[in-house]
């Protein structure tokens, strides 16, 4: 093919975010709409030169058509775009006629996942779910079902789980030896589109393999104890997810690593390194399209959900729940 085309569903600012790397478009036109401006102001921060992009371009898309049930938005969003993406009229029309389903979802917490992806997986089209997966464990593994079913790829990721930045902190744990407790801070204590990238990073630095969790907090996954169960290469004393820690300058996370011989921490992880993981996921988009492979494992996609689901029900019912409850 000579392009991939992007049926995009959910026209918000990770929209804009993917949207701005793959497609040509009029900075001026996204620096004036309301929604458009985070997207505007991480991706060109020449302040000289308004118009010069600094990110780098993933080549070989084009956005041909976008919904939202905010017509207006889906609307605003072509206009950044030239005009150029259709907007449609009902969600099943988004997946006709492209290689490529996108459901981007900036804040919401994935309980329409499963309706948005349906349509495009049944019609045997290649769907990236903009994290998370979704909201239960549930409607994650009925989409993973679907994938199966249809011998179609489905993929899902949050920026912290591709950011490249947070793999070269990763390479620094030599450092200090095996490590033994980890601890991540950010992610707001109230919302799954936030609590997700709190997981994805705990996954990316520490690993998959979770057997449980405790938690504790005002809020379900304010403060998240995750159990590896003793599995060699992890750490033996677990990671804390800290999302309850007020506001962050520009989104940004942190971590660190403990070890019996010291302690690293990370820099700030926030919007003007994140378009870096978006390039490093459309460059995973792109060859799960050429290849009809994801390109992460399902197992490790369903269990940050799973991660989510048995804290919410670790604070509700004050025990450790295992992940295979759930």
């Amino acid at each position: 093919m000579a392009k991939i085309r992007v049926g995009m569903i959910r026209c918000d600012l990770h929209a804009i975010y993917y949207a701005n790397i793959i497609q040509r478009h009029d900075p001026l036109v996204l620096r004036e709409l309301q929604f458009g401006k985070g997207g505007y102001f991480y991706f060109y921060t020449e302040y000289l030169e308004q118009e010069k992009f600094v990110i780098p371009r993933v080549a070989g898309f084009e956005v041909t058509k976008l919904w939202d049930k905010n017509r207006a938005a889906a609307e605003e969003m072509s206009a950044i775009y030239n005009g150029k993406p259709k907007v449609c009229d009902s969600l099943d029309e988004v997946s006709d006629d492209v290689d490529l389903v996108f459901i981007a979802d900036c804040d919401e917490d994935g309980h329409d996942h499963l309706e948005f992806a349906t349509p495009g997986l049944k019609k045997r089209v290649p769907t990236f779910v903009d994290k998370p997966l979704a909201y239960e464990v549930k409607d994650a593994r009925a989409i993973v079902r679907l994938a199966k079913r249809y011998d179609t790829p489905v993929m899902s990721l949050s920026i912290l789980r591709a950011l490249p930045h947070v793999s070269r902190f990763r390479t620094r744990f030599k450092e200090i030896g095996p490590v033994e407790f980890g601890i991540t801070k950010g992610g707001n204590a109230t919302t799954m589109a936030s609590h997700i990238h709190a997981i994805s990073l705990a996954q990316h630095l520490f690993g998959a393999g979770v057997e449980a969790v405790e938690a504790m907090g005002q809020t379900p996954l304010a403060y998240v104890h995750l159990d590896y169960g003793g599995k060699p290469n992890r750490p033996a004393a677990g990671v804390v997810l800290n999302c309850a820690v007020g506001g962050t300058p520009h989104c940004a996370m942190y971590a660190s690593a403990y070890s019996s011989h010291g302690v690293i921490h990370s820099p700030a992880l926030g919007d003007f390194e994140f378009p870096y993981g978006c390039v490093e996921i459309l460059k995973r988009i792109k060859k799960m399209v050429h290849t009809g492979k994801p390109q992460a494992p399902y197992e490790e996609m369903l269990e940050g959900i799973a991660i989510a689901t048995a804290a919410r029900l670790a604070l509700k019912e004050k025990r450790r729940v295992y992940l295979k409850e759930v």
